[in-house]
């Protein structure tokens, strides 16, 4: 069970069931690794006609942003905290500060946590990624399992990549299982997990009570690698993508500026990949086809989902809001682009691993189930023997028109869509909203809408006083009087404060990095430093990004196991 709140402590009173059906049901979604342009709403060619649709009777926002890295987006998404106040400043391993412990604490809430005693029925799907918990030996190794954070109900994969085709740590409730002994989910078709997603986000909306709304987070792993896709998707993309890099991001880059989500003196950055030096173009065309049909099969299963609320009734009194994690991914995901291609072996050559058998790797598995060795390298991507990225240079297409990627908070590594859809509140339709907001704003945003005040305590922790503000005066257009957004990520730091955005490339541990400033409302590419310009403007600037960082304990910074180690033989 999930930790509740008192009475006395939250006070929060029962509502009756004609007040329940009043207040909205919530679904956040999102997705991972995906570049801020990689929706056809936003600008791209792969074919996204639901959220497109979402959008076209809703809000789009141009400038949201997340925190550049899985595991702290999720945690601030969550719990309405910069990642550092909710212990998940880096990863899901402890690093020793409060900042990095990778656990959610015990000062933060979730918003199903504060939803549920509210009269909310609260349900998770896909990937939670919050804890480290991957591999409890006992029932205490779940105590941040999404049952025990305020979920109801949990489908999905507590670690953070997977097989698509046959993922590990695949969870429903508490208790893991495979795909082939969950008793309440076996599809006809292959079972592919994005497809998993959406199936049992349907199933949970279709066995809903009508006495009372639901929260639901559906957190999709496409398009992260490794890159698997349908082959009836895939082939949706063949040729797409044949004449490389620069066609498609100059392609993106004019759509949209003509569809209004970057301004039209917008610069387009320098592109990194070269397509003509590309050896193998068959294959690194085949990429971006896999990651595209990741994609489409997402909103494939999106689309399922508003069906199934349309058939419930519920469609127009439920906010659907859609992001991404981070943006696009340069990580290479087990890519080699020399030497001849990987081939899938002839026969099963490793044992059978059983139908039962819940294994949990951390991340890439050594063989299928069905005994296929794993090709990592120079392979042909989608089918379940394959475990690559689509690398650097589409990631850089990805984030058009932006600079850098995940992990970095430059625009590339935190711009994200934002498509809000509420018919019934929302009367705006296809509209564009510019005010700079984040993922700490959609715990205030769900509790404003669910008129559900944050508490002061859960259980008998003191809670840490949300950092968001609600979004629901920008549905109306209106301003948000914000001070500022911070973010930091492996030591890549920066500040927003109004138009103008202090930000560097950094690591952890390393205090002489080199900042720079930019005016976002006039460059929002980040091509022109006005640090030397601004002079007392950057200075106080990265005073207060130090006095942010310490506030939300991302500093003082971890200490890896290494360098402790030598801190400790010099005494």
């Amino acid at each position: 069970m999930g930790r509740i709140f008192s009475l006395a402590v939250t006070g929060l009173i029962l509502f009756s069931s004609s007040l329940f059906a009043e207040r909205p049901n919530i679904i956040l979604i999102l997705s991972d690794d995906m570049g801020y342009s990689d929706i056809g709403c936003y600008g791209s060619e792969i074919k996204t006609p639901v959220l497109d649709g979402l959008a076209r009777n809703g809000l789009r926002f141009t400038q949201f942003y997340n925190t550049g890295r899985c595991c702290p987006t999720r945690a601030s998404l969550l719990t309405g905290l910069y990642p550092h106040q909710a212990g998940i400043g880096h990863m899901v391993s402890n690093r020793g500060v409060d900042g990095y412990r990778g656990e959610l604490n015990t000062s933060c809430a979730t918003i199903a946590e504060v939803l549920q005693p509210a009269g909310y029925s609260t349900y998770c799907v896909g990937k939670w990624h919050v804890t480290g918990g991957t591999f409890p030996k006992a029932e205490s190794g779940k105590f941040n399992w999404p049952l025990q954070r305020g979920f109801d109900r949990y489908y999905g994969i507590i670690n953070g990549a997977s097989s698509l085709w046959d993922p590990n740590s695949l969870t429903r409730g508490n208790k893991p299982i495979t795909i082939r002994n969950d008793g309440e989910y076996q599809p006809k078709a292959p079972y592919h997990f994005t497809d998993a997603v959406s199936d049992n986000a349907v199933k949970f909306i279709n066995e809903h009570p009508d006495d009372k709304p639901f929260f639901m987070y559906v957190a999709y792993t496409a398009a992260h690698w490794p890159m698997h896709a349908r082959v009836r998707d895939i082939q949706k993309y063949e040729g797409v993508y044949d004449d490389g890099y620069q066609g498609i991001r100059k392609a993106r880059y004019e759509k949209m500026k003509a569809l209004g989500v970057i301004a039209k003196d917008t610069e387009l950055s320098p592109a990194v990949g070269n397509w003509e030096s590309v050896e193998d173009k068959e294959w690194e065309s085949a990429c971006m086809e896999v990651y595209a049909a990741m994609v489409d099969q997402m909103d494939q299963g999106i689309g399922r989902i508003v069906e199934a609320l349309r058939k419930e009734g519920k469609l127009d009194n439920t906010l659907v809001m859609f992001m991404q994690d981070n943006g696009g991914c340069a990580e290479a995901g087990g890519r080699n682009a020399t030497g001849e291609r990987k081939v899938r072996a002839a026969t099963p050559t490793l044992p059978v691993i059983p139908d039962d058998l819940q294994h949990y790797q951390a991340s890439a598995p050594s063989q299928t189930r069905d005994g296929y060795p794993v090709r990592r390298g120079h392979v042909m991507p989608g089918p379940a023997d394959t475990y690559i990225g689509y690398g650097r240079n589409w990631a850089n297409v990805s984030n058009t028109p932006f600079r850098e990627y995940k992990h970095y908070v430059h625009e590339g590594g935190i711009s994200t869509p934002l498509v809000v859809h509420w018919p019934m509140e929302i009367q705006a339709k296809d509209e564009l909203r510019s005010e700079p907001t984040h993922l700490v704003d959609l715990m205030a945003t769900c509790l404003d809408v669910a008129n559900v005040e944050y508490p002061q305590k859960l259980g008998d922790a003191a809670l840490t006083p949300i950092e968001g503000m609600s979004l629901r005066p920008v549905f109306q257009d209106q301003q948000l009087d914000r001070k500022m957004l911070f973010f930091e990520h492996e030591g890549n730091r920066a500040l927003r404060i109004g138009d103008w955005k202090l930000v560097a490339k950094g690591r952890h541990g390393q205090d002489d990095v080199k900042w720079a400033l930019f005016d976002i409302s006039k460059d929002r590419s980040e091509m022109h430093d006005l640090s030397v310009a601004q002079p007392e403007r950057f200075q106080r600037m990265k005073k207060l990004w130090t006095e942010k960082a310490t506030a939300v304990k991302a500093l003082p910074w971890p200490v890896s196991k290494s360098k402790k180690k030598k801190a400790n033989s010099k005494k």
